[in-house]
């Protein structure tokens, strides 16, 4: 039988350090306090409830886009009363804010543009010089250069 060897690294929390106890306490926090509002909100939004904080006596709620920001104001009051009693002062108002970094998570796959061959943009722009509407030439005109600026940037 081999014998167990103890561990050579200490768990953070063993450690007497008290700031990182109050950063983990926070972040515990933080995520009893998004359970909360995750159940109080319909399967879809809970979905898109991705982080939570308190700040100045401030719910912040992030998610991934302004569509679901819109969503979320919806349910304010809603989210605002189930977390009474969960945290030490009480939460006076709410703000939501879309996630506009990238944090290492792949929620979803990057879409880029498809963008059309040379061929195509030449035939717009060749094309844009038989358009008999100066207006909708010069808007041709500026598709197509801006077209074959993006195609060389791939």
């Amino acid at each position: 039988m081999i014998p167990k060897h103890p561990s050579s690294f200490k768990v953070p929390m063993s450690f007497q350090n008290r700031t990182i106890h109050y950063f983990y306490s926070q972040i515990e926090q933080h995520q009893r306090l998004l359970d909360v509002i995750k159940k109080s909100l319909p399967n879809a939004l809970a979905k898109q409830t991705r982080h939570c904080l308190i700040k100045d006596e401030k719910l912040i709620i992030y998610t991934n886009s302004a569509t679901w920001v819109s969503q979320l104001r919806f349910y304010k009051e809603k989210i605002l009363t189930s977390i009474i009693g969960l945290t030490k002062s009480p939460v006076e108002s709410l703000q939501i804010k879309v996630i506009t970094y990238h944090t290492g998570l792949a929620l979803t796959n990057v879409r880029k543009a498809k963008l059309p061959s040379i061929e195509n943009i030449e035939v717009i722009r060749n094309n844009s010089q038989t358009i008999s509407d100066n207006q909708l030439k010069r808007a041709l005109l500026n598709l197509s250069k801006t077209l074959t600026r993006l195609s060389s940037k791939v």
